[in-house]
């Protein structure tokens, strides 16, 4: 959905490879910003949006205790993990207090919190021997300030 990003400024939280700054990039996002704890992470989005021929800007910082200006903010797979959901749930209700869009993918994780609004659900195929499964029901979820 091109149309969520066009024009806004965006945050991919957690970025990893980059994969959704570079498709916000594509959808004509100005500015684009992937953001990561993992140096390793930020080159592979560097990478990446080198190889699609878009700009996007890293930052690698831990940011979940601020209030970024972006918004639109965009997080994949960010509730793996019982601490890590305690953190960025806070931080994305907070920005949609503000007036954010936020947008959560998440492949079924145990430590999804209640109360998102489910946006659209996905079956994406992934490694088997990684996964346990061939395909994996992916949902975008919308985080609320509550």
């Amino acid at each position: 959905h091109p149309a969520l990003v066009s024009g806004r400024e965006v945050l991919d939280l957690a970025t990893g490879d980059g994969l959704v700054a570079v498709a916000a990039a594509l959808a004509a996002a100005p500015p684009v910003t992937a953001s990561d704890v993992d140096p390793y992470s930020l080159a592979a989005a560097s990478a990446n949006a080198i190889a699609n021929a878009v700009r996007v800007e890293t930052l690698e910082a831990d940011i979940l205790d601020t209030d970024p200006p972006a918004s639109v903010i965009l997080a994949g797979d960010v509730f793996y993990s019982r601490e890590m959901a305690a953190r960025v749930l806070p931080f994305l209700r907070r920005a949609a207090g503000r007036g954010c869009l936020v947008l959560v993918g998440d492949p079924g994780r145990a430590y999804l919190p209640s109360g998102l609004i489910k946006q659209a659900a996905y079956s994406v195929p992934v490694i088997e021997s990684l996964e346990s499964v061939d395909v994996r029901e992916t949902t975008v979820w919308q985080v609320s300030s509550r």
